[in-house]
């Protein structure tokens, strides 16, 4: 009898480890899977385009003042900086420029594609550090105009970065590139 009870208590035991449930992917970790699929898409746009397009903006038709390919890629880096900047609490490590474009040297292929990069890096700390105890806490807004929640802050890295992707597209289009996302596997 006890090397049964002995048996049923190590079944029982061993159902209750190997039987449960996984555990959950924490909340940072679901967040900066999605900043990294945005990553993958905007910065292959971004090395896909040819270095002598990326002063390219439309012209015809509604295209008064847009962004040239190249601020579009510095505009998704600078508002990645300042967002995930306010979503840690820090101070945002790099400039946001005229009209929100980043510096003035990020203009070429190479500087623009580097600092995408590393504003990509910077935007994997902030969604990171998303927790369901922190996601509602009440931030300042990079923007200067009240406060707001840090998950509000971190899912606004990825839509506002696809916003832009989507404008880059037609760009890429227009100059007979395929975006890598595109392209047949």
């Amino acid at each position: 009898m006890r090397r049964f009870l002995l048996v049923m208590t190590v079944a029982a035991g061993g159902a209750m480890i190997f039987g449960a449930d996984a555990p959950q992917t924490g909340m940072g970790k679901v967040l900066d899977d999605q900043l990294r699929s945005a990553e993958r898409e905007i910065v292959g746009l971004a090395e896909a385009m040819p270095a002598d397009k990326y002063g390219f903006r439309p012209t015809a038709g509604e295209f008064k003042n847009v962004r040239s390919f190249s601020q579009q890629m510095t505009h998704i880096a600078a508002v990645l900086y300042g967002i995930s900047a306010g979503a840690l609490g820090e101070k945002n490590p790099s400039e946001m420029g005229k009209d929100e474009n980043g510096p003035a040297s990020s203009a070429d292929k190479t500087a623009a594609v580097k600092y995408l990069k590393d504003a990509f890096a910077y935007a994997h700390k902030a969604a990171s550090a998303v927790t369901s105890s922190n996601a509602m806490d009440l931030l300042p807004s990079p923007f200067g105009n009240g406060r707001t929640s840090r998950i509000n802050l971190v899912t606004e890295l990825m839509w506002h970065s696809f916003d832009h992707y989507g404008q880059a597209v037609v760009y890429a289009r227009m100059n007979g590139i395929v975006p890598p996302a595109s392209r047949g596997q």
